[in-house]
């Protein structure tokens, strides 16, 4: 994984997010399913510098970071969500119907779940044409 990230980053401009919270409605024990809980999304875009270097200075040039908070918050709103990676992957796969991103590495995260950790996770890396596994 590493390599392929350093050969990304050769060809790509890295757009990324970080410690964006919303209160979510996810989980499948009883008191999850009582009330929303707060979560923390990291997001890191890959977008080709054809695609992300602009003439003009317009954000029309670019990708918007409002597209990546947008994209979160909607699939967060849908309703009850009983797995991080359930909507982890949604997110990545959202992400990705933009033309311009080839490849993306969404984190979620429970960070009230346990008092003896800061947070539980998913992280999820995808590739624009990656197929997926069997």
């Amino acid at each position: 994984m590493q390599n392929l990230e350093i050969q990304l980053m050769a060809d790509c401009r890295k757009l990324f997010l970080r410690g964006y919270e919303l209160p979510v409605r996810i989980g499948i024990h009883d008191f999850e399913l009582q009330a929303p809980q707060r979560m923390r999304f990291d997001v890191d875009l890959y977008v080709p510098y054809a695609h992300s270097s602009p003439t003009e200075d317009r954000i029309d040039e670019i990708v918007d970071y409002d597209f990546v908070r947008d994209t979160i918050r909607r699939l967060c709103d849908t309703g009850h969500i009983n797995l991080q990676e359930t909507l982890c992957d949604a997110i990545a796969q959202a992400l990705l119907s933009n033309a311009q991103v080839a490849a993306v590495r969404v984190s979620t995260c429970k960070p009230d779940v346990y008092p003896d950790c800061d947070a539980v996770g998913v992280e999820v890396f995808r590739l624009r044409d990656a197929a997926p596994l069997a």
